[in-house]
């Protein structure tokens, strides 16, 4: 492969690849893919591109001298004998370009075609029952610890980073519930607009929990407007409840925007009890900042942390080839026709970062960070998928990958 002198003569007049892109009417790694590599997609008139390149060049200042040189090729240089990139049309150059995760992405129709799919089997509609629910060991724990404490009682806080499946789990478990025909009530309060104090959002409140457990468990009862009334209702309609063999669990997502009062207060919702059992379990689902409020150094929470089991949703890692398989699998259409194994490793060295490590008196030395969750890998993924169609790639490649 080549490097186009279009990339020195862009450098040179501090043309973004954006606006440059924005121009010819195609994909920013579409771009980067040209200019470094000097691969042309193939589904377009490359004659019409470039007049409109040539146009763009001319209204940024380009003389004419450079402007009949640039669609030339030169040796593409060795990594090695390359100093790090600062000029506009380095595909690191911002920012947005630095950032490893991705917006959400669409499978192009044209991209289906290209690979012979029917259906985008990354995309989250693909998840349509738990059949479609990839499980490696660390999400089957979770996914069981989930389970028996909605079956059998317990209180648990489910932490993971942004796209890691907490949601699908949650769906997961619902859905197992009502196959199962367990005779268990979900209880969701409304967290839409919710946040950990009431300047951002709106606060979830002791309160507003008693009325979604009474909505659920006692719904042709009227809820008291007293306080005090209200929480005795509470307790009496969960023993009712439980007396006539059901089993209820509290199930709050987006925990990390509980205010401390709350996550305090749910405590005492936990040790309502019939006798000796407790009549309400309680799932908290959030990504990593409920990991901090629960932290046991701090006083305010120390209860609630002594009676709330800790799990995480781990990063994919070693299990990233089977959850690419596994999605697949599950579309109908083997991996190895799309998706080849040195874009595989390279999907997993461009998901892994370094970040300060905590040392003494600061921070220590440089650690390795995985954002190798299902929604990172999806996107990423399928702006390759896109890019490698775009290109007329049979295959998605390790080249591919770097381009995105």
């Amino acid at each position: 492969m080549s490097t186009l002198q279009l990339k020195q003569v862009m450098k040179e007049h501090a043309i973004r690849q954006e606006d440059m892109a924005r121009e010819m009417g195609i994909a920013r790694p579409t771009l980067a893919a040209l200019i470094n590599h000097g691969q042309w997609p193939r589904t377009m008139d490359i004659e019409a591109l470039k007049g409109v390149c040539i146009a763009f060049l001319k209204d940024c200042g380009v003389g004419d001298r450079a402007l009949a040189t640039v669609f030339e090729e030169v040796p593409e240089p060795r990594v090695q004998d390359v100093a790090p990139a600062v000029s506009p049309v380095s595909s690191t150059t911002d920012e947005e370009d630095h950032a490893m995760l991705l917006r959400k992405q669409g499978l192009a129709p044209a991209a289906k075609k290209h690979f012979g799919l029917f259906r985008d089997p990354l995309a989250d509609e693909s998840v349509t029952s738990h059949e479609d629910v990839f499980v490696s060991p660390d999400i089957r724990y979770v996914r069981e610890g989930m389970w028996q404490t909605a079956r059998h009682g317990g209180f648990i806080a489910v932490v993971g980073e942004s796209g890691s499946g907490k949601s699908t789990l949650r769906k997961d478990l619902i859905d197992r519930i009502s196959r199962e025909n367990a005779r268990v009530i979900v209880i969701q309060p409304s967290v839409e607009g919710m946040e950990d104090n009431d300047t951002k959002g709106k606060t979830l409140k002791a309160g507003h929990i008693a009325e979604a457990i009474l909505a659920d468990v006692a719904p042709l009862q009227t809820v008291h407007s007293s306080p005090e009334k209200r929480f005795r209702q509470v307790r009496s309609a969960l023993r009712d409840s439980h007396r006539s063999g059901n089993q209820h669990v509290l199930v709050i997502e987006e925990a990390h925007g509980l205010p401390i009062p709350t996550l305090k207060h749910l405590k005492r919702f936990f040790e309502i009890e019939d006798g000796f059992c407790k009549v309400l379990s309680i799932i908290l689902i959030g990504q990593s900042e409920l990991r901090d409020k629960l932290n046991e150094s701090d006083p305010r929470v120390r209860e609630v942390v002594q009676r709330c089991e800790l799990i995480e949703l781990q990063p994919l890692d070693t299990r990233l080839e089977d959850y690419i398989r596994f999605k697949f699998d599950r579309a109908g259409k083997p991996v190895a026709e799309v998706v080849d194994q040195g874009a595989i490793d390279m999907i997993r060295t461009r998901l892994m970062t370094t970040r300060p490590g905590q040392g003494r008196g600061g921070f220590g030395k440089q650690q390795a960070v995985s954002l190798l969750y299902p929604l990172a890998v999806n996107n990423l993924l399928t702006a390759c998928m896109n890019l490698a169609a775009d290109l007329g790639s049979p295959k998605v490649t390790a080249d591919v990958v770097k381009e995105v």
